[in-house]
């Protein structure tokens, strides 16, 4: 059994989804990050950081509990465990790993500025807010780029679906908040709707807590 640290944002969902991807039992905990939640000393213990998604593994692999923050981290355990949709051969992996990559380190963080200085910050600055945007649509623009040929981000072909795109789909669900248009980028929009449309990612958007 696995403990899931959630709440339902881009990050969380990465997580949810895998597990409904590789068929996981898991148990939800909210972590009400609106209350502040996050900074209870028992969930530091488990994610010292205080953000969410974290996870404990009650069956890992030398039989004690592990705990496990950071959800590009997790994505990488759980691919590992279970191995699906993370490549053992050498460059397959370093092609997911470079895609992963590229969300945990631009494509989530841009996006999440995004959401700030456009929707949640309290004074509304001219520069900042079109920073973030200006990369926001660069994101979108190299992301678009990589799928003009491919079904998923990486991969020989077509691509195969992987934990790299379990990553990217969630924080493009929020495209609204962002300032994106998906027709102006036709091979992310017809990507995101091919990844929207699988039973597992519809479940585990549906999570309530």
């Amino acid at each position: 059994m696995i403990d899931l640290y959630y709440w339902g944002t881009p990050n969380g969902h990465k997580i949810s989804i895998a597990l409904e991807e590789m068929q996981l039992a898991y148990q939800v905990h909210p972590i009400n990050i609106l209350k502040n939640d996050q900074f209870d000393p028992e969930y530091l213990k488990i994610s010292p950081n205080n953000k969410i998604p974290a996870i404990v593994d009650h069956d890992s692999f030398d039989g004690e509990p592990i705990a496990i923050f950071e959800s590009g981290a997790i994505l990488q355990y759980l691919g590992r465990k279970t191995r699906q949709f993370y490549p053992s051969a050498e460059r397959e992996r370093i092609e997911v790993e470079q895609w992963l990559m590229w969300q945990m380190g631009g494509f989530g963080p841009m996006l999440g500025q995004n959401h700030h200085f456009s929707k949640f910050a309290p004074e509304r600055l001219e520069y900042p807010t079109k920073r973030y945007q200006d990369e926001t649509k660069r994101l979108y623009g190299v992301l678009d780029t990589q799928l003009s040929n491919k079904d998923f981000v990486a991969g020989a072909g077509r691509g195969a679906y992987s934990i790299a795109d379990m990553a990217i789909f969630p924080w493009m669900c929020r495209y609204d908040w962002q300032g994106i248009d998906l027709n102006d980028y036709p091979h992310a929009k017809t990507y995101f709707e091919r990844i929207q449309a699988r039973p597992a990612v519809q479940k585990a958007l549906q999570i309530e807590v």
